[in-house]
């Protein structure tokens, strides 16, 4: 058998080199075959593509439901604020992206990590003295979801294990389980406004946990934390030696009658990776425009975590160059009056969702103080018919037309999730059908207890 050496063309230092084997066939060269292997189709699904699970879409795909055709569907599901269009970006925002687009300046290729002057932009608007940035401090991400992607990925070995709120947003889960990484759920406590349950906390972790994940303002609760609340929870982090990955995509949308606090401002000795974007607040989701801001002042992740980032990155090559370049403006033009009416909306359709709700028998509706959500109660013991919050929506949308999500999407069965993003008019409309299905179905504690014992 003859041998050939074939040089492929390849990129910087190192030339990739294709050694092939041949085999001489009187004045034809065939290719030889491999020893041993019989050639067959065995083409299958990686691993991590099996474990990749989204409890939302599951759960949802499932519902195999059809709306009341007599009446308009009234969706209270997705959390995209822009689905209606009564929520547009401010005029500031589509200006620096168009002027953008016009001089042709960002139409290539941008670091990994992102433009120099895009990050330095990110760490001048989020910097201060309590928890001071550079431009080393920010990676730019493809929105916040590859943020916590990229930041799970770095902290996280397969085997080890992360703790995530319950309640909470499902992609934790499902980037963790793709990855081999296990998800300890902590609780939080409607009661408390949706405060995290310390003990509970502290109890899950162990040698193998490797981040602690604080969503604040929180997706699917609408609740935002205390000052204090946030120090306890740095107090368990600092006692446990665990990092914390914190998701503050909803940072600074929170109602006028309570306070943000970024949790890397009140510490400086827990190591934080804290991610956020422009999606929520600037109301352009579609953009994916994210990033990771590095709190580190106690040198504890080292070059180690920062340089991991950078690697991680560059498995993709960064996100959209036209928004980047668009980033400082949009960062630090946006006229203040567009964050504050973007809030009045929010939550004046916030006080009317819970108002109307709390008046409706069997539905306990936790106040919500921040963020596009409120989740609510159902009562179950008042609603036998149904086995669990999953068919109470299903019915909800079968007789009224309103779809809110069942908060089994987000591990936290027997509540409801709904968005507080659409028109008023709408807001309004669909608490008056929620009325009517819960009037129809309701059954006081006799008529519970009869409907229990027919079955």
């Amino acid at each position: 058998m003859d041998s050939y050496l074939i040089q492929v063309n390849g990129h910087g230092d190192h030339v990739p080199m294709l050694d092939v084997h041949l085999k001489s066939t009187g004045n034809t060269i065939s290719p030889g075959k491999v020893k041993g292997r019989k050639p067959r189709w065995a083409v299958r699904a990686s691993e991590m593509s099996k474990k990749t699970f989204n409890p939302v879409r599951a759960i949802v795909d499932s519902m195999k439901v059809e709306p009341n055709p007599k009446k308009a569907m009234i969706s209270l599901s997705l959390g995209d604020p822009t689905v209606f269009g009564n929520l547009p970006t401010n005029d500031e925002v589509t200006r620096a992206v168009k002027e953008v687009l016009d001089s042709r300046q960002y139409n290539g290729y941008a670091p990994s990590v992102g433009y120099q002057s895009c990050r330095e932009a990110v760490a001048a608007y989020y910097n201060c003295p309590e928890a001071p940035l550079k431009a080393q401090d920010v990676i730019l991400t493809s929105g916040c979801s590859q943020a916590i992607e990229l930041a799970l990925a770095v902290l996280a070995n397969p085997g080890q294990n992360i703790l995530v709120p319950r309640p909470g947003f499902s992609l934790y889960k499902t980037l963790a389980l793709s990855m081999g990484i296990e998800v300890k759920l902590y609780n939080l406590l409607p009661e408390k406004a949706w405060e995290i349950d310390l003990e509970h906390l502290e109890s899950l972790v162990d040698e193998k946990t490797a981040c602690l994940i604080v969503n604040n303002p929180s997706n699917p609760c609408g609740s935002v934390f205390s000052k204090s609340h946030l120090q306890e929870i740095l107090a368990v982090a600092s006692r446990q030696c665990v990092p914390i990955l914190a998701d503050e995509i909803y940072g600074d949308m929170v109602f006028t009658d309570c306070k943000y606090e970024p949790i890397a401002t009140l510490s400086t000795n827990v190591p934080i990776l804290s991610c956020g974007g422009l999606a929520k607040r600037w109301l352009v989701p579609g953009w994916r425009m994210g990033w990771i801001l590095i709190h580190d002042r106690r040198d504890i992740f080292g070059n180690e975590i920062r340089d991991g980032l950078v690697r991680l990155s560059q498995r993709i090559l960064g996100p959209c160059t036209i928004v980047q370049g668009a980033l400082e403006r949009i960062l630090h033009r946006t006229p203040p009056e567009f964050y504050h009416n973007t809030l009045s909306i929010l939550k004046s359709n916030a006080d009317l969702c819970y108002a109307a709700l709390s008046a409706i028998p069997g539905l306990q509706p936790v106040r919500p103080a921040g963020a596009m959500y409120l989740m609510v109660e159902i009562e179950m013991e008042h609603f036998p018919e149904f086995e669990n919050d999953v068919e109470f929506t299903e019915r909800l949308i079968s007789e009224q037309s309103v779809f809110c999500l069942p908060a089994t999407c987000f591990e936290y069965p027997n509540f409801f999730r709904v968005v507080i993003t659409v028109p008023e008019e709408m807001i309004l409309e669909a608490c008056s059908r929620i009325q009517e299905f819960c009037e129809m179905h309701y059954q006081g504690a006799e008529g519970a207890q009869d409907l229990e014992c027919d079955k």
